[in-house]
């Protein structure tokens, strides 16, 4: 369904003020700003350098041993956000309340910390919140928590080790290869506990998107979807990066929208923070190997490294149709 391009190359066409200069004014003009010109003249060359240094970051976390990439992947990260947060809030960063990272984690118990048990607190300013109102247009609660168990079932990549591990199972399969077919098993009927009919006006209102339900076939309920999906805003459908196909999650709880992104965040940024300030149980994870951790959390990075840049990509060119 989708092309995975070569990111790194992919990038180096904004590193051009002129070029930047006028995809930025494309963006400001179908937004109805009345200063497009001034401000995209203003923006082009921030734009770049936000570009440029997260490329640096993601360069270095490539080569990087794994105890120092959640630092390096998660600011590499951020400044991928600044830059797609200029396409659509010319002013950024209008306060210093949005340059926080708009997150806490909470004090950690030495003994038994379980990684998937821990969780993040949402605070009321700062980047977090900015980019989850701003670009996917969710509004973040005061102290809401998400705990790193819940974050990392909604990306699919990871679906595997959480039937291997911990014997439960995430999501489903539901695209073909066919282009905007969709098949769900008939079976989510029982997970989420509806009939048919119900089941269609549910995925209606969770994911916005125009889907048609076709029919009932070899137990599965056939869906079509007449346009392009945009990865970013398709929520709580899941992309998986590596076999280019569609997950819907299996729990009732895990389908309200929530953008893939905002999970890399609050992970990759509890990550750097345990990796920074941790120390002592960070090392102990990586050389003993006592836990399922390990498992989880090198093969978030993995996912992450990669996703990461082409999910916003994604969103930079999804701005220029």
């Amino acid at each position: 369904m989708f092309n995975i391009p070569n990111i790194k190359d992919s990038f180096s066409i904004f590193y051009s003020a002129p070029y930047s200069q006028k995809y930025l004014y494309s963006c400001y003009e179908s937004h109805g700003l009345k200063e497009a010109e001034k401000k995209s003249y203003e923006n082009c060359y921030p734009f770049i350098y936000y570009l440029e240094h997260s490329q640096n970051y993601y360069n270095v976390a490539h080569h990087a041993p794994l105890a120092i990439k959640p630092m390096l992947l998660f600011y590499g990260m951020t400044q991928l956000l600044k830059a797609c947060l200029l396409t659509v809030d010319f002013d950024y960063p209008h306060s210093t309340s949005v340059l926080a990272h708009g997150v806490s984690t909470r004090k950690r118990k030495k003994q038994s910390y379980d990684f998937l048990d821990d969780e993040v607190k949402i605070q009321k300013y700062g980047l977090f919140s900015h980019i989850s109102r701003v670009m996917f247009h969710v509004e973040q609660i005061e102290g809401s928590k998400y705990s790193m168990f819940h974050l990392l079932s909604l990306i699919p990549e990871l679906s595997s080790l959480f039937e291997e591990c911990k014997k439960h199972h995430t999501c489903v399969q539901i695209s073909t290869k066919k282009e905007n077919i969709f098949q769900f098993p008939i079976s989510i009927l029982e997970h989420y506990h509806v009939n048919t009919e119900r089941f269609c006006t549910y995925l209606l209102e969770k994911t916005k998107l125009p889907f048609q339900y076709k029919q009932t076939e070899n137990k599965h309920l056939i869906f079509q979807l007449d346009e392009r999906i945009n990865l970013n805003y398709c929520s709580p459908l899941m992309f998986n990066f590596y076999d280019k196909e569609f997950f819907f999650p299996l729990q009732r709880e895990k389908s309200d929208y929530f953008p893939e992104i905002l999970s890399h965040y609050l992970l990759l940024y509890n990550l750097s923070m345990i990796s920074r300030y941790e120390t002592e149980w960070w090392y102990e994870l990586l050389h003993t190997y006592s836990s399922n951790d390990f498992s989880f959390i090198s093969k978030f990075l993995s996912v992450s490294s990669e996703k990461i840049p082409f999910l916003l990509y994604d969103f930079l060119q999804y701005k220029k149709s």
